[in-house]
């Protein structure tokens, strides 16, 4: 089994990692192998429902999007993480989760579909959980269990020096990756068990406007 671990932040080795990196080492303390994914820091368009997804099944905009959707459906569970900018996610994992989850949608491939979730965010001071609230919704949306922790997703520091002595917020990481870890391995002996997916509706869609 394996996780896929997002770092949505433009520093390489920043906050978000260090949290990233404290939830690898507890998955993979736990028998689940894992891989952190920087979405760098070229620029990252927004979507423009062009609808060459549901063409292609990929992005029209051939960047990181599309790398990590080659990589998405061999993952097991996965784990965003993203800086606080302005009290909400960053632009850049905005744009980023935006286009992953709408192209996996049109296409069909249902990638994240029942794969578990979490996401993990850092800040200085404050909008933690306005940003948690942003990234969460991608999951919700798309049939993914959300793993927590004992606490919210979330570390504090200006460097990730200041975030290493975040005792609290390093423990909800370790906590989130036993969780992780736990979850998939429950996930694993039910299919193994023979525990069928649930059955699936036909899409149902309303609009509001008559």
């Amino acid at each position: 089994m394996k996780v896929l671990l997002v770092n949505g932040s433009p520093h390489k080795k920043g906050c978000t990692y260090t949290a990233l990196e404290e939830v690898s080492k507890t998955l993979l303390a736990e028998g689940i192998g894992t891989e952190i994914f920087q979405i760098g820091t070229g620029p990252l368009a927004g979507c423009t429902d062009c609808g060459n997804c549901s063409k292609t099944g990929r992005c029209i905009f051939d960047d990181r999007v599309n790398e990590f959707l080659d990589m998405a459906g061999g993952a097991d569970g996965f784990v965003f993480g993203s800086p606080v900018h302005y009290a909400s996610a960053g632009g850049s994992i905005c744009s980023f989760m935006d286009r992953v989850f709408y192209t996996d949608s049109r296409s069909g491939k249902r990638s994240f579909y029942l794969k578990p979730a979490a996401a993990v965010v850092s800040a200085r001071r404050a909008g933690t959980t306005c940003a948690l609230d942003r990234l969460v919704k991608y999951f919700t949306i798309s049939e993914m269990p959300v793993i927590s922790s004992r606490y919210w997703n979330m570390v504090h520091g200006n460097s990730p020096e200041e975030v290493k002595k975040d005792l609290e917020g390093m423990q909800i990481m370790r906590v989130l990756g036993r969780n992780m870890a736990w979850f998939l391995k429950c996930r694993e002996a039910g299919m193994k068990a023979g525990v069928p997916f649930p059955e699936r509706e036909e899409r149902v869609f309303t609009n509001f406007i008559r």
